[in-house]
């Protein structure tokens, strides 16, 4: 609660992605379960909802220029991370071997990690990693 005006504190609505490559970015997040309209592939932004209401965008650099001269593509580490959480531990290694297969860029293969979960790292088109993950051991 903002307690200077009674309103509600703000809540996080949307996850934006830049890329230099919209078909590519889009096929990459399909191919985890991302219900994105068909032939969005050509425009400049794309917006899908998840399941619970918040939002993920798409936006090709040049969009982001438009409004924003000076931006320029980062560089370096990670500043945001993504994360898919799998059924169960056989479906991090199905999922990694599906993007793999369809020729996206692995950062870390499939692992048990001493945290107690399956985990995998995987780069979407523009190199944000995206990780895959599923407890071990189902929830007690």
């Amino acid at each position: 609660m903002d307690t200077n005006t009674n309103r509600p504190a703000p809540r996080l609505d949307v996850i934006g992605l830049v890329t230099a490559d919209m078909a590519a970015s889009l096929a990459f997040y399909r191919l985890l379960g991302l219900d994105v309209p068909p032939g969005a592939e050509s425009a400049p932004h794309v917006e899908v909802t998840l399941p619970g209401g918040t939002r993920m965008l798409w936006d090709t650099e040049e969009t982001v220029r438009s409004y924003d001269p000076d931006w320029t593509r980062p560089t370096g580490g990670d500043r945001v991370a993504l994360a898919f959480r799998c059924a169960d531990p056989g479906q991090v290694d199905a999922v990694y071997e599906s993007l793999t297969a369809a020729g996206h860029r692995a950062r870390l293969k499939p692992w048990d990690a001493v945290w107690g979960q399956r985990y995998a790292v995987m780069l979407d088109p523009d190199g944000a990693a995206v990780s895959l993950y599923a407890d071990r051991e189902p929830a007690a």
